[in-house]
């Protein structure tokens, strides 16, 4: 945590010494963004207080980290237009690492429900309602977004509130496909290996690998792995019809998860995997002695 917030610190005294002027709409996004992730969190701990069944407190748990994830890349979408592509990497680097650290068995996301199922973790019936609190939180939230953006505190949110949004997809449909099949196929790989391999700042270095596959995917599919959020953030706007994003964003991720669980189990990345905390020299890995 204290790591997540030197580097935003850091990222904003860079900031403010570069350009005053834009300083003060930066402060706006992030301020929803903080305040989001502080309303999920007080959510987040009244109904573990509260939900005494483990599975309705999953689900609910799911719903508001669906609606945080989707809340907060919603502001993301601003700070990417207006400030760049690497302002919007460290923003989404540090909220990755504080999701981890707080969302507890929640992931808001469909396909890892279905890598349980597929590993005989889970069943289909939990699977889909699990899914369906990830998408009843991401749809809910963008009211709480829309209202937000309509206080116009600052430039970047005028005529933000009702304007009609217009697709991520800049490729053909096939493309997209397999862009964000392969991109979600290596997200899982990586997240797999770090779990298993557990080294030391493993929740950074997921972080900055699946910050760094949605970076590289930004311009031509807009780089969403996660059908829930892609469906919050763009289903329906213009650019592509509903099937060509369910498509893409459901069956390009989902194909991509699925796909990463029969990899992962191969000779060849199980043989990576345990020689990680055999590697000499300085290691960052937690099981290797330096």
């Amino acid at each position: 945590m204290k790591f997540t917030i030197d580097v935003l610190g850091i990222f904003l005294k860079v900031v403010v010494r570069v350009n005053k002027s834009t300083f003060a709409p930066l402060v706006v996004s992030t301020l929803f963004i903080l305040l989001t992730s502080l309303l999920a969190h007080c959510a987040r701990r009244l109904v573990q207080k509260s939900i005494k069944e483990p599975f309705v407190r999953l689900l609910l748990e799911e719903a508001i980290a669906a609606a945080e994830l989707c809340g907060c890349c919603f502001e993301l979408i601003i700070v990417a237009d207006n400030f760049g592509v690497a302002t919007y990497a460290i923003f989404l680097f540090a909220l990755t690492i504080w999701w981890s650290l707080n969302w507890g068995e929640a992931t808001a996301c469909p396909y890892t429900h279905i890598e349980d199922v597929i590993e005989g973790k889970g069943d289909i019936r939990k699977a889909l309602l699990k899914t369906w609190a990830e998408l009843t939180g991401g749809l809910l939230v963008f009211k709480y977004v829309q209202m937000y953006w309509a206080l116009e505190i600052s430039e970047t949110h005028k005529n933000k509130a009702f304007e009609d949004c217009t697709a991520d997809l800049q490729v053909p449909v096939l493309y997209g496909v397999i862009i964000e099949g392969i991109a979600t196929c290596m997200c899982r790989l990586a997240s797999r290996s770090l779990s298993d391999s557990n080294p030391r700042f493993a929740t950074a270095i997921d972080s900055f690998i699946g910050t760094s596959l949605v970076v590289a995917a930004f311009d031509y599919s807009g780089g969403y792995f996660n059908p829930v959020l892609a469906t919050s953030l763009k289903a329906g706007c213009e650019g592509h019809t509903l099937m060509e994003h369910a498509l893409v964003y459901w069956l390009g991720a989902c194909a991509g998860s699925v796909l990463s669980v029969y990899v992962y189990k191969l000779p060849v990345i199980q043989k990576y995997v345990r020689g990680t905390t055999e590697v000499n020299g300085d290691s960052i890995w937690a099981d290797k002695e330096d």
